[in-house]
């Protein structure tokens, strides 16, 4: 068996926004920006080079959703992007005003630090000693 996830969803507040911020600020790639209806599109991304799972970015559409934006997982860091270079993503997150919640460190399996999305969700962005 076989099996892969091919994308998440991220609960945000407007598609424009959040395409605006993962690709303009952490150089995502926007893959497809679909009208379904008046309301709601289907917007995928995914970060640069990748060739496996992507965002699916998600607009808020109740009261409940809309309290789930920047909190997807209570406080936990939601996201694990890998890097084959943090120093230059660093650099880049710090360029772009992307709020630093933790400086990069050392681990055992790499380096890593944590930061800010506009909505708030937290990301680990990790340079695994194993390349890439």
């Amino acid at each position: 068996m076989k099996q892969n996830l091919a994308q998440v969803a991220l609960v945000v507040n407007d598609y424009d926004e959040a395409i605006a911020f993962y690709t303009q600020k952490l150089h995502f790639t926007l893959l497809e920006d679909t009208v379904i209806s008046d309301t709601k599109r289907w917007v995928r991304i995914a970060p640069p080079g990748s060739d496996s799972c992507g965002l699916l970015l998600a607009k808020a559409a109740n009261e409940v959703q809309q309290s789930r934006v920047g909190n997807q997982t209570g406080g936990r860091v939601f996201l694990f992007l890998h890097t084959d270079d943090l120093q230059r993503d660093y650099q880049n997150l710090l360029t772009q005003n992307i709020k630093i919640v933790r400086e990069p460190i050392m681990e055992v399996w790499g380096k890593v630090l944590v930061f800010e999305d506009l909505y708030g969700n937290l990301w680990d962005l990790i340079e695994p000693f194993e390349k890439l």
